[in-house]
């Protein structure tokens, strides 16, 4: 398996795979031409920024270049490239270089003649060379010669040297404030302002060879988002996103997609998301939106007469919006220079689960070990950006820089933000119970359904976990057929059914429910397993009617989560042409949350129907308040997290054993989550329904192999830096589906060696042959054994440990320290 750091080396049972150096886990697939040569931990992490945080970096002084907004700024190598941009007075059209790793501002050097200044322009970055493409250019000062461009010019970042590209033929619009991207050897240009009036045309052009290019106008189909300018534009997953910005008197903050191959648009609904869950950014324009890793990073702009500073995320793959919390380091001010210190005792709080989810001690050694010492704090240099419009963005490495912008009070500025990503890999954990569901491995339970008896197959550790009316349905099942086997003297008649007796598989358990039909039943079920119903088709009036449905069963079943996907989805899909099908199914249904609209079939409905469209028409039910907390149920993952702390034990069929000591546990969640377990589940199941837990010829401790469970059931990473080495090879022996535990376990180890734990990690660096981070943890206790010598965990240490403290100890002490000793003797 692949290090997280970079290529890296493979792993051997208890060891780790040394990296290239990096700030983040970035996202590695498993190579699973694992070799048994690497005896020992390599951790070559060196310094590292703290996830999520915030950095101020040297502003732009004003004799380098002018503070602006509406500018551009894009990303070469290792430098930040700025081009014009207004200062309120005047437009501009110098080009300032920005270094990251010396954080040091410079004029760029340049030669030929560059573009007219101005500003709403575009510019991207293709090959070696930057493109600037439209824009406003004139004087507004004395507002005069104000005029759009669509000229559009190189600049090669070698040589310098600027030069415009003369097209022949026809030629976009001209325009500002428009969307640009490059894709596919291409530049596209999307929407604008032509100075009377919003565009939603796109046009393309090849950046190959510009002897042979020309411009050609894009045919393009589907949802095609309103005329607008002041939008941001991101390429992500191979589509291009558009978000918010000034559309006329109807802004919204939709976000939509463009797929490049067949030109379709796509608005992408957010009638999935649930009341109480974070909601998509305000509508808002003059904002930036940048792509990195598998997220859209959204941030600023003016939302309805305010400038926020929240940084918003939308999730491409899971079609999910969260507002990021940035480390306390943005808010109470950091380092300049990204090294941990050792300093106060105190921690902080949990960050996000799902990006960077671990505590952070400020009693931490940045882990490089060539020259690692305790260093004080640097005094505070850090905070958060003000809100702000008109600035830009772009992404260099793991990292989003932000320059410039106006600020309050139409105020230019010239400061320039870091903000760290973190690249994790993603959580697996809905898609392994998805598939454990579309496969139907496993299934130890027959759901009997409807009148017609249909039958769909399932998993009692699922339903029992997120159903507790469909677990009493399950629990009365297993009581009826204990009793029937008892009364026919079975050979099984004492055990319970459903637990696996050797390595024998039991029947299937059978369960009837009248009430449900088979196919809205499925839908229910991929919910359970899932957290997600599938989005009706547009259009489609039996997606509506099957989504009612389920919504009845939701009901039945008291699924608070599923209940208000169910309501929000049917809302978000009637209209027209399928109202009236949808209100007669309601009435059938009996219920009553729809409106209705009058239209030529009105006449066809029932009678009692039309009594009740009159009179809610002319006495409208009272609406609850609006500020009423609404009950959104659990999830999937606080359901599973509960299973695992004592609700599913009367449901365990398998039993895990660590180091002789039993451990109940699920086949169908572990055999979901693990290819290891599914294995052996489906080929060479235990006689005794016991296995051997162990992570190649290495036994974890206890306190790691329950870090190991809760990551198996729901997904928590969250554990002691001590177990990290315990568990860094676990993905590759158990054959998880990425190596997102890995991941984190490389974060924990660089953030959170700490005097208070450097001894656990000891022990537990000595049992796994981790000898790096062995003699990094001794090179700690040397430097400050005064504060580890008053450990209470030191006297518990084994002979041979402490007599590793004592040989290291004599290995760094001086002849001056020791004459001093003497002197003192």
């Amino acid at each position: 398996m692949a290090g997280t750091g970079g290529s890296g080396g493979p792993i051997g049972a208890g060891a780790l795979a040394g990296g290239a150096r990096s700030k983040v886990a970035p996202s590695v697939d498993f190579d699973h031409s694992c070799s048994d040569s690497v005896e020992y931990l390599t951790l070559n992490f060196g310094p590292f920024e703290t996830v999520h945080r915030w950095r101020r970096l040297p502003p732009c002084d004003e004799f380098v270049g002018a503070r602006r907004s509406k500018h551009t700024v894009v990303a070469y190598k290792d430098a930040i490239y700025v081009f014009g941009g207004d200062n309120g007075k005047t437009m501009l059209n110098d080009l300032l270089r920005f270094d990251v790793k010396d954080c040091s501002w410079c004029r760029a050097f340049t030669t030929g003649t560059p573009p007219a200044p101005r500003y709403h322009h575009s510019a991207v970055v293709y090959g070696s060379s930057m493109f600037v493409f439209g824009g406003y250019t004139g004087d507004i000062y004395s507002n005069s010669n104000l005029k759009n461009k669509n000229d559009l010019f190189e600049y090669k970042f070698a040589t310098g040297q600027w030069t415009e590209w003369k097209i022949e033929g026809r030629l976009p619009v001209a325009r500002s404030a428009h969307g640009a991207t490059v894709y596919s050897d291409k530049l596209w240009i999307f929407a604008g302002y032509d100075g009377n009036a919003r565009l939603s045309d796109m046009w393309t052009i090849g950046l190959q060879d510009r002897e042979l290019t020309c411009w050609e106008e894009v045919a393009q189909s589907g949802e095609i988002p309103p005329s607008c300018c002041n939008f941001p534009v991101a390429v992500c997953r191979d589509k291009m996103f558009v978000f918010s910005g000034q559309s006329g008197a109807k802004i919204t903050n939709n976000l939509f997609q463009f797929e490049f191959k067949d030109k379709t648009w796509t608005r992408i609904p957010t009638e999935h998301l649930l009341r109480g869950s974070p909601p998509p950014p305000q509508r808002r324009y003059g904002h930036t939106m940048v792509a990195f890793d598998r997220h859209l990073y959204v941030f600023g702009g003016a939302a309805d007469n305010t400038l926020p500073n929240e940084l918003h995320c939308y999730d491409v793959d899971f079609q999910t919006w969260e507002v990021v919390q940035p480390s306390s380091d943005s808010e109470v001010g950091g380092a300049e220079v990204p090294e941990r210190a050792a300093a106060s005792e105190e921690a902080t709080a949990l960050a996000s689960e799902e990006r960077g989810g671990f505590k952070k001690s400020r009693d931490v050694f940045g882990l490089d070990f060539g020259t690692t010492t305790a260093k004080q704090p640097s005094p505070p240099a850090s905070e958060l950006p003000s809100g702000r419009l008109f600035h830009a963005a772009a992404v260099i490495s793991d990292a989003m820089y932000i320059f410039g912008g106006t600020v309050d009070n139409n105020i230019r500025s010239g400061e320039m933000y870091r903000f760290q990503f973190s690249c994790y890999p993603k959580c697996t954990l809905h898609e392994d119970y998805g598939r454990l569901w579309e496969s139907r491995q496993f299934c130890d339970v027959e759901f009997v359904l409807g009148e017609k008896e249909e039958c769909v197959q399932g998993h009692v550790a699922i339903v029992t976990a997120r159903s507790r009316w469909l677990r009493r349905k399950i629990v009365q099942a297993r009581e009826r057929l204990a009793q029937k086997l008892e009364e026919e003297a079975a050979p099984a008649s004492r055990e319970a059914p459903g637990v696996a007796v050797g390595g024998a598989r039991p029947p299937l358990l059978h369960v009837a429910i009248r009430e449900a039909e088979a196919r809205p039943f499925e839908v229910l079920m991929q919910f359970l397993y899932t957290d997600k119903i599938k989005y009706p088709r547009k259009g489609h009036v039996e997606d509506v009617l099957l989504i009612m449905d389920v919504y009845k069963l939701a009901l039945s079943f008291q699924l608070c989560r599923l209940e208000q996907l169910c309501r929000q989805y049917i809302e978000a899909s009637v209209d027209l042409q399928n109202v009236l099908v949808v209100c007669e199914s309601a009435a059938r249904l009996q219920l009553s949350q729809l409106k209705v609209i009058m239209m030529k079939e009105f006449e066809r409905l029932s009678s009692p129907l039309i009594v009740e469209i009159v009179r809610r028409k002319q006495q409208p039910p009272p609406r609850a308040p609006s500020d009423q907390p609404v009950d959104i149920g659990t999830s999937l993952i606080q359901d599973m997290k509960a299973y695992l702390e004592g609700a599913g034990a009367e449901f365990c069929d398998i039993t895990l054993l660590l180091d002789g000591h039993p451990r109940p546990a699920h086949k169908a969640i572990l055999a979901a989550r693990s290819s290891y377990f599914e294995a052996m589940f489906r080929s060479f199941m235990p006689e005794d329904g016991q296995v051997n837990i162990s992570i190649g010829e290495m036994v974890p401790s206890r306190q790691a192999f329950e870090s190991m469970l809760r990551y198996i059931y729901y997904g928590e990473v969250n554990m002691p830096p001590e177990d990290s080495l315990y568990l860094f090879a676990a993905p590759y022996y158990y054959g998880f589906y990425n190596n997102r535990l890995q991941a984190y376990c490389k974060q924990n180890l660089e953030m959170n060696v700490t005097v208070q734990n450097v001894l656990q990690i000891l022990e537990a660096a000595d049992k796994t042959q981790a000898l790096d981070m062995k003699r990094h943890c001794l090179h700690i206790i040397v430097h400050q054994f005064t504060k580890v010598s008053k450990l209470p965990t030191l006297r518990s240490l084994s002979q041979q440990l402490l007599l590793d403290i004592i040989d290291s100890l004599a290995s760094h002490i001086s002849d001056k320290q020791c004459a001093e000793l003497g002197a003192d003797i």
